[in-house]
This record gives structure tokens, sequence and C-alpha cells, in this order.
């Protein structure tokens, strides 16, 4: 019977009825433990953040398998040998699809200005049909194709773009530039890497049309933040709806706060669901007792 260790004390009482419950389903017999001698654990279920830093001692383990999509604060630490799997929950991906497509909406149909109107000004202006506002995705893995997916359906045009080439979307510098040229509305899902991060930089954010809105809930990194104030002061940037930052919780003085273009939401675009992270979890568990490939493992030298 395998042991698995959950090594993330703070989610400790989402997961303990949920990920015994998940292997069960799988017709997995294992022992689920919160401390256990390093020679005696098979799989290591992990949180960035939580006490366990050194995987060393853990040579028995088949895997680490992280709670989280984004794997920049383990992928690097030299002491994990260990095969590493990122989440890729269900739950989460639908929440990601609808922060996207409701914020996609909110600033498409030009809702605050009916929301906030204190000067009670009747402006019977219509927006443009969706088939009319083309939308960009940067990062076009399992969050961006379901993202995409869900906007077109709605009739939105919508460019990805990938770092690296993939069907159906476009790659590399020229391909960013002219993915960036068409987008009234661009959406950030990259991964952070020494590649992605200030991504969008002053030079990029000039290749937007002017009034673009910009959507990040993907990684605070990914946006040199100085130079989005600075396109937002000039009026280039319409609007920016910010999820991720550098620093968590954004200070409060930082800039963002009081900018009346921009809207601050406090990491919540899409979260990890116990009940559907357990059934990935209890999934790679099952394989890696069946000597199956593990699900969602990280390419260590792309970071991701």
């Amino acid at each position: 019977m395998p042991t698995v260790l959950f090594a993330a004390p703070a989610l400790w009482a989402e997961y303990r009825t949920a990920l015994p419950q998940a292997l069960a389903e799988a017709g997995v017999a294992a022992r689920v433990v919160t401390e256990a001698p390093p020679e005696e654990v098979d799989y290591i279920v992990y949180a960035p953040g939580v006490p366990l830093q050194d995987f060393t001692p853990y040579r028995r383990a088949k895997a680490v398998l992280n709670l989280w999509a984004g794997v920049e604060r383990i992928v690097g630490n030299p002491t994990l040998t260990q095969p590493l799997c990122r989440m890729v929950d269900p739950g989460l991906t639908e929440g990601m699809v609808e922060w996207v497509t409701g914020h996609t909406l909110r600033h498409h149909l030009g809702m605050d200005r009916h929301i906030v109107n204190p000067g009670h000004v009747w402006d019977p202006t219509c927006p443009p049909l969706a088939r009319e506002r083309p939308v960009t995705i940067l990062g076009m893995g399992a969050l961006g194709s379901a993202c995409a997916a869900g906007l077109r359906a709605l009739n939105f045009p919508v460019t990805g773009w990938s770092r690296t080439p993939k069907p159906g979307c476009l790659h590399g510098e020229d391909g960013l530039r002219q993915a960036l040229a068409t987008a009234q509305v661009l959406v950030l899902l990259l991964p952070k890497t020494p590649e992605t991060e200030n991504l969008l930089n002053a030079e990029r954010l000039a290749l937007l049309p002017r009034g673009a809105v910009i959507l990040n809930p993907g990684r605070g990194a990914l946006i040199d933040d100085d130079a989005l104030l600075a396109a937002l002061d000039a009026g280039h940037i319409g609007h920016a709806t910010l999820d991720v930052f550098r620093v968590e919780p954004l200070p409060p003085d930082h800039p963002y706060w009081s900018h009346p273009r921009v809207t601050v939401t406090p990491h919540i675009a899409a979260d990890t669901r116990a009940t559907s992270a357990a059934r990935v979890i209890a999934e790679n568990i099952r394989r890696g007792e069946a000597g199956e490939p593990l699900l969602h493992l990280v390419d260590r030298a792309r970071g991701y």
C-alpha cells in the first residue's frame, strides 16, 4: 500500500475527506498521512510555501504532485529530482473561463458606464457585436485553450499566441507582434518564466490598438507595471483588469488601487477545487502504481 504524504498543512482540512475518497473511487488503496519518515513516502502532495523544501531524503518518492497550476516556486529547487506534476484541475479551468468571459463581456458591452453613472447620463450608444471585437490570448495551454473556446462560442474572433509552435495559433516574436496588433481585448495566460517576465513592456504595449483592454489572470510578472501605468495615463490602454501581481496581497499604496482605469481583483480568477483536484491527484497515483505515464508532467527546461 503506497504512502501519500500530504505536505500542505494549511490545505489539509479541504482534502482530509476529498483525497481518500478520490483514491477509493480510483481503485487505489493508499495511506494518506500528514507526517511520515521520508523513507516510507511514495508520493508527495505539495503546495508552494509549505515547510517541506528539501526533497533529498525522499528517495523512494515516485512523484511530487503540485496542488497549484503554477510551478515557478518549486521547479528550480535543486533538491527536487523526483518527477513533478502540475495541477490541471477541471474546476480551476471552469473558474478561469468564467472570469475571462465575464470581464471580456464587461468591457465589450461597456457595462461600467451604466453601472457607475452618477450624472444620470442617457447614452444610447450600442456596443459592436462580439464578432467585431477581436480578442488575443497569450498562452494557449489548458487554460488559454479553454478560454478561447468559451469566447469563440460567443462569436468573439480569438487569436491565440504561444511561445512555441502549436496548431492554430501564432508563435515567436513576429507572431506576437501580429497578435498584439489586432487585440482590442488582450488576455494574459502565460506561465512565469525568465522568457515571459515583462513580456508586456512599453514597446509591446505600444503595438496594441488604442483603447485596448488588458485582462491579466496569469502572472503579475508578465507585465512591466511602470510601462502599463504610463500607457494607461496616456490613454493608449483603455483599461486593465488585473488579478495577479508581483507582490500579493497588493500593497495598499500601490498605484493600481487608485487608478481610474484599473480594476483589481484579489487573485480570484481561478481556484483549485478540492473535490476535482483530488481526483487529478488520485489518477496520477493510480498511474504511478500501474506503471503508466503521469499526467501533466513539468518540463524542467521550460519551467512549466
